[in-house]
């Protein structure tokens, strides 16, 4: 596995580089391909590629959700190369989320092998201490020898792996997909990592904004009088933006980046600024975004337009409540800790799965820390059992 973790963190992926996500989506294809035998559809959606790997005609009643592309720029490689040190597994994407997306790779082959399938040769089948035989009730790869020997299709019939190509910009190109691999799914196991552990029961909707405000150029120095002043109608209406916040209701609005203007002897006649908005519920999403859109000036002479809206939905934590029962009752199954569950802030593809209605369960990928930071590791002796939890469940949700 950590050859495996080493080789996808070594290909650059930065989310905004099209044919840089589309060299990792082959290597990933081929990697797929080498450890399960069976290799995954390359999906091109406006020019970003993502994967899929589907078990089975029917369709998907569990689905893996991962994502290979990282927010970091090309030559991040050179100043933080793939190591491990200390029992910590470093590079960048290797918290966020390639650990994971491996994580899913090798739950389906120790899963293929119990049921018998013949699955490539690696140096190494299963995970350390016996966790791949324990998470699917001690079967090994010799369960076939006293009958036929299933194809993967039949041995995992209704299982479906996605790699997608865009998450770190806000999945435009794959939600789709996402949506309608899953809407007639029963579990949802999306491959996000935890800082402590702790799978992730709910999280909030996300929504992102551009807000422009026009008004009219004059020389500031020769006929002020002349213009209207886009800058001090953006001043008032990042106020009145950011006063929607609810902080009894958790809900987030906040102004980020702004800019207007030309030069210093101009009256400005464009000014615009970011917004970032979190919302635990869809009703709190709703009113916000009704809010910005109905934005009305306070100066004569300006107009305001508005970009962007709702991104992803609340995940709310109905959709994960079983879920997480039955992690919890699989992990005292095949003997490892007991999982803990936490509400986050930060959103991920399972908000659209969440969203939709579909059981979904987050946050099962690598355990560490720093997310888009230097310090992003992974704690390699967590990534076994995590393996064996995550096919353990799978095998769970696969059973009729």
């Amino acid at each position: 596995m950590l050859a495996d973790i080493e080789r996808v963190i070594s290909i650059e992926t930065p989310s905004d580089d099209q044919e840089a996500v589309a060299r990792g989506a082959a290597d990933f294809a081929a990697l797929i391909e080498e450890r399960l035998g069976v290799a995954p559809e390359s999906l091109v959606v406006d020019g970003t590629t993502h994967l899929r790997l589907r078990f089975g005609d029917g369709p998907a009643r569990v689905v893996l959700v991962n994502h290979q592309d990282t927010v970091w720029p090309h030559g991040t490689l050179e100043r933080l190369p793939f190591s491990t040190e200390d029992g910590i597994l470093r590079g960048p994407g290797s918290f966020d989320m390639l650990t994971g997306a491996i994580m899913s790779v090798w739950a389906t082959r120790l899963l293929l092998a119990a049921a018998g399938v013949p699955v490539p040769d690696t140096e190494s089948t299963t995970t350390a201490s016996g966790a791949g035989a324990a998470a699917t009730g001690g079967a090994s790869a010799d369960a076939g020898a006293s009958g036929p020997v299933p194809s993967p299709a039949e041995a995992l019939a209704g299982l479906s792996i996605l790699v997608t190509g865009d998450e770190e910009i806000g999945s435009v190109t794959s939600s789709d997909l996402i949506r309608a691999e899953a809407k007639e799914a029963r579990a949802v196991f999306v491959m996000e990592a935890s800082a402590d552990g702790a799978l992730k029961l709910s999280r909030k909707g996300t929504s992102m904004y551009t807000i422009l405000v026009h008004g009219k150029a004059a020389h500031a120095g020769l006929e002020p009088e002349k213009g209207i002043h886009a800058g001090l109608e953006l001043a008032h209406q990042m106020q009145v933006v950011a006063g929607l916040a609810d902080p009894a209701e958790q809900t987030t609005v906040t102004p980020t980046k702004f800019s207007g203007g030309t030069t210093t002897n101009t009256v400005p006649a464009l000014g615009q600024f970011d917004v970032d908005v979190r919302a635990l519920t869809a009703e709190e999403q709703q009113r916000v975004d009704d809010a910005i859109r109905g934005l009305t000036p306070s100066i004569d002479g300006t107009r305001i337009a508005v970009r962007g809206g709702i991104n992803r939905p609340p995940f709310e934590k109905e959709m994960s409540a079983a879920l997480f029962d039955r992690a919890v009752a699989l992990a005292a199954e095949i003997g490892i800790e007991e999982p803990r569950g936490v509400p986050v802030g930060g959103a991920s593809d399972g908000n659209f799965t969440a969203g939709d209605g579909i059981p979904t369960l987050d946050g099962l990928g690598a355990v560490g820390d720093g997310a888009h930071a230097e310090h992003e590791h992974a704690i390699i002796e967590r990534i076994p059992p995590r393996t064996a939890l995550l096919a353990a469940l799978v095998a769970d949700g696969l059973t009729d």
